[in-house]
């Protein structure tokens, strides 16, 4: 028996609540899950968990195992960092959750640097403009625009993220150029389905200021709010990543720059820093290197 491998399964049992989900989560068969259990139990001598069909819990051996197996776990891990050569390159895959907007403004870009750089590592990249469960969809690693994050992850602050608010000249050639924030009521503003879709957050002048904005176009995803405030439908609301270069080309006009839209944190954020592959953890200090505290897309804006 693998008593290494068999102790990893019991420990993902015991934190994700049932043998299903370990399996999903380690990618084995339920078969493989349940047969590292039952051979770890005879190895020990005792019984470790009581499994029902609604219910897993530890015995009185299972809760004395269970501290012992993380312990030897961790050490297995600070063992193979120990001796792994300073040359060994990461290998392996990532699969990693972001955003469609940030996904396709900017971290394409980095991944296509770090897999020249690595290339024995594959990167799924799945873009989804929701919020996944990093257990239950095998991801290794999700990009977050949040201050508010779940507290049983991990997060590493990557940069920060800025919003602007802006307009074609088209639009502004036709209804006018907005002067102080509370006229962007009377403007046809184009606003996200999920972020302030209906009040817009801003601190002007050291105050609060909330705008209730609406519009005739609304989308899920701030690309498609870029076309659509390209091609003069109205004024919207962007992040600075995905906006900095129709800014700087002209093609849309910053509005109300004493205005500051609420600012928060991009972060990198997966499950747990135990066990962590060295893969993932490359990863982690690449994206840390490259997205600095004054993230490079904002110069000259």
């Amino acid at each position: 028996m693998d008593r290494l491998n068999a102790m990893r399964v019991f420990v993902t049992v015991v934190d994700l609540g049932s043998q299903s989900a370990a399996a999903d989560h380690l990618q084995l068969s339920r078969p493989v899950v349940s047969r590292y259990l039952a051979e770890l139990e005879d190895w020990v001598g005792a019984r470790l968990m009581q499994r029902t069909t609604r219910k897993l819990s530890l015995t009185a051996a299972g809760q004395q195992t269970l501290p012992r197996c993380r312990q030897l776990l961790e050490l297995a891990g600070d063992l193979q960092a120990a001796v792994r050569q300073p040359d060994d390159a990461p290998r392996g895959e990532l699969r990693i959750s972001v955003s469609t907007s940030f996904g396709q403004a900017q971290l394409v870009d980095a991944v296509a640097d770090y897999v020249r750089r690595y290339p024995g590592v594959r990167v799924e990249l799945q873009m989804l403009d929701r919020t996944v469960n990093l257990v239950d969809e095998r991801i290794d690693l999700a990009i977050r625009t949040s201050n508010d994050l779940d507290p049983n992850l991990i997060a590493r602050r990557l940069t920060v993220c800025r919003s602007v608010v802006c307009a074609a000249p088209k639009y502004l050639a036709e209804h006018g150029m907005p002067q102080q924030v509370e006229e962007l009521s009377q403007h046809n503003c184009l606003t996200h389905a999920y972020f302030g879709h209906s009040l817009w957050q801003f601190e002007v002048g050291g105050r609060h200021v909330a705008v209730p904005v609406q519009g005739n176009i609304s989308a899920n995803e701030a690309m498609t709010l870029q076309k659509a405030a390209l091609a003069g439908a109205g004024i919207a609301m962007l992040p600075t990543y995905q906006a900095a270069g129709a800014l700087r080309s002209g093609e849309l006009v910053r509005l109300l720059p004493e205005a500051r839209p609420r600012e928060l944190n991009l972060n990198a954020v997966y499950t747990s820093r135990k066990h962590m592959p060295a893969t993932l953890r490359s990863m982690l200090d690449f994206l840390a290197q490259r997205f600095t505290d004054e993230p490079q897309w904002d110069e000259d804006l």
